[in-house]
């Protein structure tokens, strides 16, 4: 690189490039939903196309340091030169209502057993911010959790790498990590996949969880008792 301004700049586009597509697919997805069409159908039939197209894949909103914070640097600091970053605005508007659609799908498998959010007893499973890692980092799970317990549900968690939750600027939860045990997934009037991280059991997970919100693509396909998100 010629200098470490442009050697930064790199990293921003890299960061900005994938905070842009995200929120792409995730507008796609609900619009998909609307129209009864399954996102990741279309998305991997448009990754067939062997040039110009990188697929990505919708989610329960934006974790970790670069992709949710990093952009918004670059936005401050394009105002001192005059440039308003409206790429940058939109897709972090639209990756930050995510949880709150998940929040919402929690309350369509609530209300199909005839349950509400209110002293429901909800299990979010996975608040790494992404797969088969610890860190928790502005990690959409959380604010799941937030969003849950502040409507009145009874919330816990199930993270084997995240064995206790973590200090965290924004949040504060007394609590351990749930087993991930059949007994255990039955107790919870319904499941969140935040993080589909590989050490989960899928299966058990279907065959003993009351109710299922998929954020992360996991049970493609199914229905029933699984409420895409």
């Amino acid at each position: 690189m010629s200098s470490t301004r442009a050697a930064e700049m790199t990293k921003l586009l890299e960061n900005v490039h994938r905070a842009v597509n995200i929120g792409l697919v995730n507008e796609l997805k609900v619009v998909c939903e609307r129209m009864g069409i399954d996102i990741y159908e279309v998305i991997d039939a448009a990754a067939t196309k062997p040039f110009g197209f990188m697929p990505f894949y919708p989610g329960p909103g934006l974790g970790g340091h670069c992709i949710p914070i990093d952009p918004f640097y670059l936005t401050w600091k394009a105002r001192q030169y005059g440039v308003d970053t409206r790429f940058i605005e939109l897709a972090g508007e639209i990756n930050h209502a995510m949880p709150a659609w998940v929040v919402g799908k929690v309350e369509q498998a609530l209300a199909a057993q005839g349950g509400a959010l209110a002293g429901s007893r909800v299990l979010v499973l996975g608040i790494a911010y992404k797969k088969n890692v610890d860190d928790t980092r502005e990690s959409p799970s959380v604010e799941i959790m937030q969003q849950l317990h502040d409507a009145g549900a009874e919330v816990a968690y199930c993270d084997p790498l995240v064995p206790a939750f973590p200090p965290m600027r924004r949040y504060r939860f007394e609590l351990a990590s749930e087993p991930f045990e059949a007994e255990n997934l039955a107790r919870f009037d319904c499941v969140v996949i935040g993080t589909d991280h590989d050490l989960f059991d899928w299966e058990l997970l279907a065959r003993h969880a009351r109710a299922i919100v998929d954020a992360r693509g996991v049970y493609r396909g199914r229905n029933g008792k699984v409420f895409a998100a």
